[in-house]
């Protein structure tokens, strides 16, 4: 029997894109930062869209509010910080380790206007959130006919 798939390029082009990127974190898991600063790992990010503001979630579990840097400049928002590891006793061998700590860098580009004194972020339960509002003349609003 045979069956149609449906071919999509820019589907593919973007799974080899991340199976490419996942490769080099493997090979070469360290880089700079805007700042010079070694990258050791790079948490998940979603970054999602409302009428009023651009929404950031950044996983990064085990860490404290004061481990994060946010910044913005020049149109991009920056954060950035570092997850240390504590060896919780010295009589302990590590058998297994696969979660990451060390400095981190993510940044980004927003493409409209943002009101940037009212930029906002939390912290809770492994979770940094960056709320930043757009500014009034990029919203979408509702042209009523006459």
């Amino acid at each position: 029997m045979t069956s149609l798939v449906r071919f999509s390029p820019s589907t593919d082009i973007r799974r080899m894109q991340r199976e490419i990127d996942r490769l080099f974190e493997e090979i070469l898991p360290l880089r700079l930062d805007g700042e010079n600063e070694v990258v050791s790992w790079t948490p998940r990010v979603d970054l999602t869209e409302t009428d009023d503001s651009y929404i950031i979630h950044v996983d990064a579990p085990g860490m404290k509010k004061g481990d994060f840097r946010v910044n913005w400049e020049d149109d991009t928002l920056t954060i950035s910080g570092e997850r240390k590891w504590e060896k919780e006793s010295e009589d302990q061998n590590v058998v297994r380790m696969e979660r990451t700590f060390g400095h981190f860098y993510r940044s980004f580009n927003l493409p409209k206007a943002v009101v940037s004194d009212k930029i906002s972020a939390t912290y809770k339960d492994g979770v940094l959130t960056v709320r930043v509002p757009k500014a009034e003349q990029t919203k979408p609003r509702r042209i009523e006919i006459r």
